[in-house]
């Protein structure tokens, strides 16, 4: 990013992601978390995890000679998405976002009830029952990613020496209630290599006995006892879908343009630590990393 002909500054960012791991069981659920509270969360040097992590030498020329030149490189994430998991429609926990999932609840409603007969609805009854009486580990999880309405805040703040966010705040850049059809389905990601080959795109792994759930089919229908986990493995699979382009389904693209000094990360992928993002669990219980 060019500032002044005579001082160049450059900066590098990383996708933050927080997550709601939403847990209501009916349409006109409480919300658990506010706007106010979200933006708090994310004010965080334990989250932004900004430092200086190089320094970039440019060549310089004008029409009487060059010159070398030198800036600062600096790292930081940025808190770009808010996934929201739920079980039941309408039931974010985001209190304000709330209304935008009841919303296109209607079009949801339409596509199911034409593609099965039977009107929209989530969750698994296994999710209502104590741990020990569930009879199935198949559950259903309704999803969202919305603009985190703190990103133009932490996002430039600083010229020179802060990223530019990729997100609009407050953005719904995923609505399962509007890829109803895939999200229910899971047509056609059934059929893809990733879905069908053991030990491809997973949580975790299978050898190691820590196995949390498969990226693909990226659908709401997941086979996991544990709902924290279920949550977790639904946030990852939305995060998959908005950070590529061309997919299969009804979202909008959250990813930077790449430019001289602004490095934005690449499609975020399980398994690699805080390579390029990381998740902040906003709800039931927020953390401050």
């Amino acid at each position: 990013m060019y500032t002044t002909p005579s001082r160049i500054r450059t900066t590098v960012c990383s996708l933050a992601v927080a997550t709601l791991l939403g847990t209501a069981t009916a349409p006109a659920a409480v919300a658990a978390l506010n706007t106010a509270q979200i933006i708090a969360s994310a004010v965080s040097q334990n989250c932004i995890s900004w430092r200086v992590s190089g320094i970039c030498y440019w060549l310089f020329c004008t029409p009487f000679g060059c010159k070398v030149r030198t800036s600062v490189k600096v790292t930081h994430f940025i808190p770009q998405a808010v996934v929201s998991t739920y079980v039941a429609p309408g039931g974010n926990p985001w209190q304000e976002m709330a209304f935008v999932s009841q919303t296109a609840g209607g079009l949801e409603s339409a596509v199911t009830r034409g593609l099965s007969g039977v009107s929209a609805g989530g969750a698994n009854p296994a999710d209502m029952k104590n741990p020990g009486q569930r009879k199935s580990a198949v559950r259903f999880k309704y999803a969202d990613a919305i603009g985190h309405p703190a990103t133009s805040l932490i996002g430039g703040s600083i010229p020179g020496y802060s990223c530019d966010t990729a997100a609009t705040p407050l953005m719904p850049y995923f609505l399962s209630t509007l890829d109803s059809a895939a999200w229910r389905t899971g047509v056609p990601e059934s059929l893809y290599p990733e879905a069908l080959v053991p030990g491809q795109r997973e949580i975790g792994s299978q050898a190691a006995a820590n196995m949390w759930g498969n990226i693909y089919p990226r659908s709401g229908f997941i086979s996991q006892t544990d709902d924290d986990k279920a949550s977790a493995v639904v946030a990852q699979r939305v995060a998959d879908i908005i950070t590529r382009a061309g997919q299969p389904h009804v979202y909008q693209v959250l990813r930077g343009n790449r430019h001289d000094g602004y490095w934005p990360p690449g499609e975020v992928t399980e398994n690699t630590g805080t390579r390029n993002h990381k998740w902040q669990r906003l709800a039931p219980h927020m953390t401050q990393s």
